[in-house]
């Protein structure tokens, strides 16, 4: 099979191309590296020109006063450019509703090129879409990436690229999307749970994890436990990282002797993952029912990760509470008795680091779950 993978977020598509290639497949992978991250693409498609010092400043104002991106009518050229040339894949899967980062406009003159010239396209329900963010909007979900915004409305600004994707322009691309792909997969349980009955939706296929890359998977021998706590700027209301600092300033103080605590900033995937392989716990995120990417990875490296793994979750996969994985609640204090536990009673941070390898293996096998993907586009 001939496939084109657009877009990246968190090494998704990576990982997933390259168990598409041990099945003997031929994988070509758009993407523009997920910003700070610098995720590897094939065809990598940035904006350059406006990232410049001065020329940046001029596109925020121009952004601001008239709400037209300049970096995204870049990423609309250099994409058309390459669009026009890739031709004649069996398959095409789009990572999002937007899996170029452009505007709607520009994303369906895109998309049009890609039908003409290819076969089947399918969507991959991940990040941050029209259906889940209804879905969150409505509040059907007991918490959301929406809960510190529905707790105090003067995060609006913050959450602007965000709720973009309820505007009547967001609503109709992902129509337009919907219309024209064979089929919807989602990646985890946060994006299944708003698509279940969904016209043209085929399930969940679990995020693939390279477990051959990812092959250490152990706690370091050492004097203190490392709590590995990274924070993208861009998303740490979202992701609950205030709730985590709340609670690593508790823990650090009861605990000055036991941990040694770790926080980064924006690190680039090869940077972070180095962090991880350093640490005994990862602080990954709070309003999640299932793991994202980035807690995946680091279960795969033996790591006892605080994340999403809530009731569903745990049904989903007939798991009790807390064996591969800490439930993240949105909570200060639940998540501080959750650390003290591991703290004074470091076997149960054995225990769940084997667990979490094993899960991941047979689970998220790459290789298996390109498998998966492959009998799905058949279909």
């Amino acid at each position: 099979m001939k496939i084109l993978l657009i877009g990246e977020y968190s090494n998704l598509h990576n990982s997933l191309k390259q168990g598409l290639v041990k099945n003997g497949h031929n994988v070509v992978l758009l993407g523009n590296g997920d910003g700070f991250k610098n995720y590897d693409a094939d065809i990598l498609i940035k904006s350059s020109f406006f990232e410049k010092k001065f020329l940046k400043i001029i596109a925020k104002i121009v952004d601001r006063l008239t709400g037209i991106s300049l970096n995204e009518i870049e990423l609309f050229i250099k994409s058309l450019f390459k669009v026009r040339v890739l031709k004649g894949f069996d398959v095409v899967q789009l990572i999002n509703e937007r899996a170029f980062k452009t505007s709607p406009w520009m994303e369906k003159i895109l998309l049009k090129k890609l039908i003409k010239n290819n076969q089947k396209i399918f969507l991959l329900a991940c990040g941050v879409d029209n259906k889940s963010l209804i879905y969150a909007n409505e509040k059907k979900f007991r918490y959301s990436i929406l809960t510190p915004y529905f707790e105090n409305s003067s995060l609006k600004k913050e959450y602007k690229q965000t709720l973009k994707y309820l505007s009547p322009s967001y609503s109709r691309l992902s129509e337009y999307v919907k219309n024209i792909v064979s089929g919807i997969i989602s990646s985890d349980l946060d994006y299944h749970i708003p698509y279940r009955g969904a016209e043209k939706y085929l399930g969940m296929i679990p995020n693939p994890i390279n477990i051959d890359k990812l092959k250490k998977p152990y706690l370091i021998k050492r004097n203190k436990i490392h709590i590995l706590h990274p924070i993208n700027s861009k998303n740490k209301i979202k992701k609950g990282n205030e709730i985590f600092e709340k609670s690593l300033s508790i823990i650090e103080k009861k605990y000055s002797n036991k941990i040694k605590v770790i926080r980064t900033i924006d690190n680039s995937y090869s940077s972070h993952i180095k962090k991880v392989e350093d640490c005994d716990i990862l602080l990954d995120q709070v309003y999640a029912y299932d793991q994202g990417y980035n807690a995946l990875e680091a279960m795969a490296l033996g790591k006892v990760v605080f994340t999403g793994a809530e009731i569903e979750w745990a049904e989903y996969y007939k798991l009790e509470e807390d064996s591969v994985a800490i439930n993240a609640l949105p909570d200060v204090s639940k998540i501080t008795d959750k650390l003290s536990w591991l703290i004074e009673n470091p076997i149960h941070l054995e225990n769940i680091s084997k667990n979490a390898r094993k899960f991941i293996e047979d689970n998220h096998n790459y290789k298996n779950i390109a498998l998966k993907y492959i009998a799905n586009w058949e279909k």
